[in-house]
């Protein structure tokens, strides 16, 4: 049986001052996700003068997003298709808590069109496009085509899906001029599942099957095509706000070349690799490409930007982006309170279609997950949490110390976001922060950033999307002095995990790569001789 915030104990929320802007444009808005989008969603309602409801599953009962918010609603049991993908219970929690509208968050049923049609044919206000958008956009290959009709380059690839001949075969398959090696891509989703790359035709068979197999469980849909692959590239998006009187602000553009798996571990803007020209280049594909679908709400038009400063249409995320705290630093502008305002109905402002980007801003994502093991996720229970702060520092966490990490869902933990007046500043900034961040209790990518803030190749801002695969691989190699280092750790450590070590006057995370070699040291000397 769901649960509301009175059964669970008192908020961590204040009473709240009226609002600066005015009347708001909701009462009552509910947060559909979870984690640091929720925790960011329920921050912009309390300076609108909105009152916020979380959904939380049982795995969230205590989650900072659950405790944050004026009233909560549970949702279902741990596993998200139980629970934040569900999306009978989160209408039936909307229309409880007496909620007016509901805010997708990124992720999750944020690009889901049926659920858009059901928040709308509940009487209630969905904070994004319309449902016909998301359907549109949420067709890979159809978005391939509609843009590739208004005139905006694409990746050169199939615009139908990959099947195999009647003999269950891809052997003779015309595959459009697609020369390897190349990407198969899921035709229904994104975020780097459905993925693979293709040496030669001769993978395209086992490649086709796994890819298949991960795109229906993600998505649903196995629908795959196959794109020609460019490398070396960037991965440049730009950002779009739009209305529902037809005004469309552009936003500047963001660097997200830093990838593992197909997923972005650090962004910035303006992009170091993008010149004047391009950058207009790279605006007005974005304003064709708004220009095929009813668009309003925030989007971000992602592309691929070759040796050459070609570019190239990827997708359009007709959602909040994690890294849009990026374009807020250089802009200015609360994007979270203008979805919700767009979403009223309300007319963007001056001050936004003029918006101008100024200065540097960069982010990185903490995640629990093992840089030295392929990045893979990790859980556990948070230990020491020590954010930075000062001056250009901003932080954006779904979680505390001492709080247990749920195995169900993504291992974000953090975004630690910088602005400074150039580049080089805001990397100096960067590495100060970084060096200031203590994350105990679980392992995190933070040793892969304060490697990263060091590599000459990304302080002349000269990477591309394959940066982590080749140079960063499983780690740098230890030397002598770490490794000596390591096994004293294992001398004094053996039977507990400390949170952190002083290394050049700095606090570190002890699972670095250091540390790591420190465990095995440990392990042994626990063997029988």
């Amino acid at each position: 049986m769901a649960t509301s915030r009175s059964d669970r104990g008192p908020s961590l929320r204040k009473d709240r001052a009226p609002s600066d802007a005015g009347t708001p444009p909701f009462r009552r808005l509910l947060v559909a996700n979870r984690g640091e989008i929720a925790v960011r969603i329920i921050r912009a309602c309390r300076e609108m003068g909105i009152e916020s409801v979380a959904t939380y599953s049982d795995a969230d009962a205590d989650a900072l997003h659950t405790r944050l918010a004026d009233a909560a609603e549970r949702i279902g049991p741990a596993p998200a298709s139980e629970s934040y993908l569900s999306i009978e219970a989160i209408i039936a929690a909307a229309l409880r808590s007496g909620a007016q509208a509901i805010h997708p968050g990124y992720g999750f049923l944020s690009e889901n069109a049926a659920f858009a049609t059901a928040v709308e044919e509940a009487g209630l206000v969905f904070v994004g496009p319309p449902p016909a958008t998301l359907e549109a956009l949420g067709d890979k290959l159809a978005a391939r085509r509609s843009v590739a009709a208004a005139g905006v380059p694409i990746v050169p690839g199939l615009l139908v899906p990959l099947v195999a001949d009647g003999q269950g075969s891809l052997a003779s398959v015309d595959l459009g001029g697609v020369r390897f090696p190349a990407l198969l891509k899921a035709a229904a989703g994104g975020g780097g599942r459905g993925m693979r790359r293709v040496e030669d035709r001769s993978e395209l068979e086992a490649a086709v099957a796994g890819a298949g197999r991960e795109a229906l469980a993600a998505f649903g849909d196995g629908t795959l095509y196959l794109e020609q692959l460019v490398a070396p590239a960037r991965h440049v998006e730009v950002q779009l706000l739009g209305d529902r009187h037809g005004s469309l602000a552009v936003l500047g553009e963001r660097e997200c070349s830093v990838q593992r798996r197909h997923q972005k571990l650090l962004e910035e803007s303006p992009s170091p690799a993008v010149s004047p020209g391009l950058r207009a280049q790279l605006a007005e594909s974005a304003r064709r490409v708004a220009a095929t679908v009813a668009f309003h709400s925030a989007a971000t038009v992602e592309f691929l930007v070759d040796a050459e400063g070609g570019h190239y249409f990827l997708e359009m995320n007709t959602r909040l982006q994690v890294e849009h705290g990026v374009t807020e630093l250089v802009t200015g502008l609360d994007l979270v309170a203008w979805q919700i305002r767009v979403a009223a109905g309300e007319r963007l402002s001056q001050a936004v279609l003029a918006a101008a980007p100024s200065g540097h801003a960069i982010e990185v994502r903490i995640y629990a997950e093992d840089p030295h093991a392929n990045f893979a996720p990790v859980s556990g229970r948070v230990g020491a949490w020590h954010m930075p702060d000062g001056p250009g520092i901003r932080v954006d966490a779904g979680v505390t110390a001492q709080m247990p990490l749920p195995v169900e869902y993504d291992p974000l933990l953090a975004k630690l976001l910088v602005h400074a007046e150039d580049r080089p500043s805001a990397v100096a900034r960067l590495r100060r922060a970084l060096a200031e961040t203590v994350v105990g209790g679980v392992q995190t990518d933070l040793s892969f950033h304060h490697w990263l803030v060091d590599q000459p190749g990304f302080l002349a801002g000269a990477y591309d999307t394959d940066l982590v695969h080749d140079l960063w691989g499983d780690g740098p190699r230890l030397s002598d002095g770490e490794r000596a280092l390591a096994a004293e750790v294992a001398r004094q450590a053996r039977g507990r995990s400390p949170m952190g070590l002083r290394r050049g006057g700095a606090l570190v995370a002890t699972e670095s790569a250091w540390s790591a070699q420190a465990r095995r040291e440990a392990v042994g000397r626990r063997r029988p001789a």
